[in-house]
């Protein structure tokens, strides 16, 4: 198991309901892996440095986790596949 910080920024748009059951899916995906969840932060609403398909701001999520590294190509292909999904990141942290 290795730890890994992954952001991703979700449309703005987006209600809490909505928000809610995309992190609820992601937390399951890395649970199923064999993986655990230590902290999920949601910071909300913030202005993007730059457009990206023509919107100003995005809802940032950050989770801390452990998972197998082996499943990291995975979860990239499942956070493609999500439309709401508008930019993410896997980051390494040892």
């Amino acid at each position: 198991m290795r730890s890994y910080e992954l952001v991703f920024i979700l449309q703005p748009e987006l209600d809490d309901t909505a928000v809610e059951g995309l992190v609820e899916k992601v937390k399951g995906w890395i649970t199923e892996a064999g993986g655990t969840v230590s902290k999920i932060d949601r910071w909300g609403k913030r202005r993007l440095a730059y457009p990206i398909n023509k919107r100003r701001e995005g809802q940032y999520i950050l989770f801390d986790m452990n998972m197998p590294p082996a499943f990291s190509n995975e979860l990239e292909r499942n956070l493609r596949f999500q439309e709401q999904v508008m930019r993410f990141l896997i980051v390494n942290r040892d």
